[in-house]
């Protein structure tokens, strides 16, 4: 195939595949539970939509009777369902990392679940009636489409996956322009179930189509940033590049489509998505942090603290809608999360505060004073300068042990009330862990002779090495061609075009030539028609576009070669195929984007129409 160069960048389009939905992994397992739970849902709210329909049209109160309490196990066994489904939802560990390492789990989103879509009968017809072509011609373009789609339900979770998805989106833009026009459909209905309610949707505009491949992009994002292994700084960089991505995908989404019938892509559940991705990423930048910082060290681990304070920050599923949407588990893991952080950023804090000593150089002192004075929310009461604090050195260390002691143990009666949680050793492990670490500090300071009252632990400010950057998914990173592109050009041959049926034209050739005048490429266009002359009495028309030469489709055909054709045949006489515009809604976009509608070396003009290669006949 002839690449054109469209809004996507182009390239030879290969067989695509996705997962195979039998392959008995653990996630391909969940997978296909989910589309089960999605597809009874589907068929309980049905009946549920029937009965209430039943319901208000009787006045027989028998049958009121039997319909209201056939409603009751219909709403009892959705409510079963979608129970079954949150907990399907919230199975967090299958997307974790194999890695033994010790880290706090993500929160991964599955995909969107959608039925299978036959374009078959559709498509010909559109074919058939708007490009007046014989369909049957495009079986297997038709084919490779539907194959693509089938492929993307199930990708793989990897760049490669993503690459499918990216690939059927982008192919989305060439069947929006082949076979969507501004005022009709092509009446195919998409199907999608949302991701957390496995409620039904479906429409017939291709918008929602882009939406929910779109969104799928970024479920995907967060299930390859929730497998990395984290102990190591390049896993933690590819976890912080996929939740970015992730973030980026979803902002996009909220951005450029709007009245989405699913809850999942509305605008609130797209915002807490955004964030709950921003605060994942804060929290890959703290475990790099982590990794990297001097333990003795009275600053860095002062940014330390702040780094964890940071990402209390970005942990909110606060708004009434998304608190009643979101999985139980979700709010309780961003529950848990916070309270883990805001522990950890007081530990830090003691560790610095108690560990500081006294036999720091000047400039090292210099240092931690300034790192010190910006270090709280607002500063306590006196000059608390390092070399006024050493005399209540351990008094602030042990206030903020007991702060990060209360806040983990919150953390932990919190996880101890979600029954998906509790089955999470992972979590159970890394709070445990971070728990009796604060506990054992807080015992090295706590003495019997002690009779100090413990301050108050002031409030940390919030401060980070690397914010999070939102990144836009980059479309044009993976190439597509046309599928449908043996139609002929998008600058003509798209469904916001109007043109007359195709009339055949024989030419035969006179001493004076063919009389007429061609401009253009791709597809060569009747600029003149002499009049007169034998193009005129053989019906050709100024404004003409050639579409085939004695049967030789011409839709792709360089001006030379159609020249040529018509050179070669000129004495025996020329079979012409021809179409001609009648309206183009988008001619000044599609003739921006259509390059090769353009001739190239023809640059210094002094007239628009001069600027086509020309040629008389």
């Amino acid at each position: 195939r002839t690449s054109v160069v469209l809004p996507y960048a182009e390239a030879e389009i290969k067989k695509s595949n996705g997962c195979d939905p039998l392959a008995q992994t653990q996630r391909s397992k969940l997978q296909h539970r989910r589309a089960r739970i999605n597809q009874q849902i589907n068929k309980e709210m049905r009946m549920r939509a029937g009965a209430e329909n039943l319901f208000r049209a009787t006045t027989n109160n028998k049958v009121r009777e039997t319909v209201a309490l056939e409603l009751s196990f219909v709403n009892s066994n959705l409510q079963l369902l979608k129970e079954e489904l949150e907990e399907l939802n919230s199975n967090m560990e299958v997307y974790q990392t194999d890695s033994e390492s010790v880290n706090v789990p993500m929160i991964p989103l599955g995909l969107k679940e959608t039925k299978e879509v036959d374009f078959t009968v559709s498509i010909q017809d559109f074919i058939c009636e708007h490009y007046g072509e014989d369909s049957s011609l495009y079986d297997k373009e038709i084919t490779e489409l539907m194959e693509l789609r089938q492929a993307m339900r199930t990708p793989s979770r990897n760049q490669s996956g993503l690459e499918l998805l990216m690939e059927y989106y982008n192919q989305l833009y060439y069947l929006d322009q082949r076979f969507f026009p501004p005022h009709r459909n092509l009446g195919v209905h998409f199907h999608w179930y949302d991701s957390l309610t496995g409620v039904p949707s479906s429409q017939r505009a291709l918008a929602f189509e882009k939406g929910s491949v779109l969104f799928n992009i970024g479920a995907l994002y967060t299930q390859i940033g929730a497998r990395q292994d984290r102990s190591a700084a390049a896993g933690i960089d590819r976890a912080i590049d996929a939740f970015q991505r992730a973030a980026g995908a979803f902002n996009y989404l909220k951005e450029n489509f709007s009245n989405a019938p699913s809850l999942d892509m509305c605008g609130p559940s797209l915002c807490m998505l955004v964030r709950l991705m921003v605060a994942q990423v804060q929290e890959c930048v703290f475990e790099r942090v982590t990794l990297t910082t001097p333990e003795a060290h009275f600053p860095s681990q002062l940014r330390l603290a702040q780094e964890a304070a940071r990402v209390t920050a970005r942990q909110t599923m606060t708004q009434p809608l998304m608190k009643d949407y979101v999985p139980f588990s979700w709010a309780s893991m961003v529950q848990v999360k916070s309270e883990h952080f805001r522990a950890l950023s007081h530990y830090y804090t003691a560790v610095a505060l108690c560990d500081h000593t006294s036999s720091a150089e000047e400039e090292e002192e210099e240092e931690a004073e300034k790192a010190f004075l910006q270090f709280y929310v607002s500063s306590p009461a006196g000059p608390l300068l390092i070399c006024h604090l050493r005399k209540i050195i351990t008094s602030a260390g042990k206030a903020h042990l007991r702060r990060a002691v209360i806040r983990h143990e919150e953390a932990m009666r919190v996880h101890g009330l979600c029954k998906i949680l509790r089955k999470m050793d992972i979590l159970q492990d890394v709070l445990s862990l971070t728990h009796k670490r604060s506990l054992d500090k807080y015992s090295e300071l706590d003495r019997e002779d002690d009779f100090d009252e413990t301050a108050e632990a002031p409030e940390i400010q919030s401060q980070t090495q690397q914010k999070p950057d939102i990144t836009p998914p980059n479309f044009s990173t993976v190439q597509v061609t046309d599928i449908f592109q043996r139609l002929g050009p998008l600058s003509v041959f798209c469904a916001r075009a109007r043109w007359g049926p195709v009339r055949v034209i024989g030419l035969q050739g006179r001493e004076g030539g063919l009389g007429l005048t061609l401009r253009g490429d791709s597809p060569v266009l009747v600029a003149g028609v002499v009049p007169g002359g034998c193009a005129a009495e053989a019906g050709l028309r100024e404004g003409d576009y050639i579409v085939a030469v004695d049967g030789h489709d011409c839709k792709w055909a360089k001006h030379s070669e159609v020249v040529q054709m018509l050179k070669g045949c000129s004495d025996r006489g020329a079979e012409l195929s021809v179409v001609t515009l009648h309206s183009h809604d988008t001619q000044v976009r599609t003739l921006s984007c259509h390059s090769n509608f353009m001739d190239s070396f023809l640059i210094h003009v002094s007239s628009f129409h001069q600027i086509y290669r020309k040629s008389v006949l």
